[in-house]
């Protein structure tokens, strides 16, 4: 694997943030709701929120119960503020971001920008997220090309499968940074230089990997990257962010709304049309981005994560799931190699197979995973203690007598 996904003592951080630390933080759970008798390694499936976003998200709220106290510039604001904290988990600049609802969303402004040619393929990953492969087959489909699906590799090498995938008919690799069924790895440094050789594009979805895995958008060069916002960036469901790569700024959005266009602030002004469109990527935001609610519970998570910084998140994290690795094998189960994997994620599967019901009668005892194709989804965060790990593997034990 290439210096981009390493992980545990081998991290690379974010260049923007110093300066950079791996040492493991400390729990942070008093930061979360999360009573004593809960043990959550989901953060995969939905992460919890932080008690002061939560906060924020109330007092967004609260404006919205007061309107006459909003006045144009802060349909702004709060956006702006977004967006130049999120371009620091990307390696990026404000102007590259753009504020979207889903994964799916923005991934429809890649499609709808990406050209794609008859005979030509779209390389994906067998299994993938769902977001991630219907507007590809739809694509295909449309321009009289077709999906090629790299099978899962017996070896976990994605990168090796994906770059034998790539060839002179190469029109675009729509990837994950890490698989979300048990987080195996993608080289994506790797990917984007095999596809510079035929001039093919990139479009990565970090929807399970940004804000715990380091990114650097200048290494990586997408033409399109999406994360949701409501997994690993602590934010609430139907946020997300959206990097196009300058290139790509002049294109085409999905909406057509007011405040993408230049100088929207002035309201008494809207009904004067015009054709300019606000810098950089912003004509892509979604209708309606100010969101008084919202936006404030996903910037809170977002000042927090880098507070945090990435590096000593992606430490941490390792250190938990190698930890449950390690005792995961103990009880005969197979987990894939740290090198193989990110390092906040472990998906562990069963040479015997998925024992019946196994997620719901670990929730019987206030343990939550998830269950994703064969594997044994474990997803810890800051919040999970050795006491957690010590109840889900006691409890996988008992399971598997």
């Amino acid at each position: 694997m290439m210096a981009q996904n390493r992980v545990c003592a081998c991290v690379e951080p974010l260049v923007n943030i110093s300066p950079v630390s791996t040492s493991p933080l400390p729990s942070q759970r008093a930061l979360f709701d999360i009573p004593d008798h809960i043990a959550y390694f989901n953060c995969a499936y939905m992460s919890p929120l932080l008690l002061t976003s939560v906060a924020a998200g109330i007092k967004g709220l609260q404006a919205k119960a007061a309107p006459w106290s909003i006045t144009p510039p802060d349909f702004f604001s709060t956006v702006e503020k977004l967006r130049g904290v999120a371009a620091s988990l990307f390696n990026a600049t404000e102007n590259d971001l753009a504020i979207i609802p889903s994964a799916s969303y923005g991934l429809a402004v890649a499609a709808k920008n990406l050209l794609v040619k008859p005979g030509q393929h779209i390389v994906v990953l067998a299994e993938q997220y769902p977001s991630n492969f219907y507007v590809w087959k739809e694509l295909a489909a449309q321009n009289g090309a077709h999906l090629h699906t790299v099978p899962r590799p017996a070896n976990n090498d994605w990168t090796s499968a994906v770059v034998n995938a790539i060839n002179a008919q190469t029109a675009i690799a729509a990837l994950p940074h890490c698989h979300w069924t048990d987080g195996t790895l993608v080289d994506l440094a790797v990917v984007r230089r095999a596809l510079d050789q035929v001039d093919g594009a990139l479009v990565v979805d970090l929807t399970q990997s940004l804000g715990a895995l380091t990114f650097d958008a200048q290494v990586i060069r997408p033409d399109f990257a999406v994360a949701a916002g409501y997994k690993w960036l602590l934010g609430p469901y139907s946020t997300g962010l959206l990097y196009i790569a300058p290139q790509h700024q002049q294109g085409v959005p999905l909406e057509f709304g007011p405040f993408s266009r230049l100088d929207a602030v002035k309201f008494s002004e809207l009904v004067n049309y015009r054709d300019e469109f606000a810098p950089g990527a912003r004509r892509f935001d979604v209708g309606e981005k100010a969101n008084f609610a919202l936006l404030p519970v996903l910037l809170n998570g977002l000042q927090q994560i880098l507070s945090w910084e990435i590096s000593r998140i992606e430490a941490t994290l390792c250190r938990t799931t190698s930890a449950i690795a390690e005792r995961a094998k103990e009880l005969g189960l197979e987990v894939v190699e740290p090198h193989q994997r990110a390092g906040h994620f472990l998906g562990l599967r069963f040479p015997q197979g998925l024992p019946a019901n196994i997620g719901e009668r670990l929730a019987q005892h206030q343990i939550y995973v998830s269950i994703r194709g064969d594997s044994l989804r474990v997803t810890p965060y800051l919040y999970n203690t050795d006491r957690d790990i010590d109840r889900f593997l006691g409890t996988l034990q008992k399971i598997l007598r």
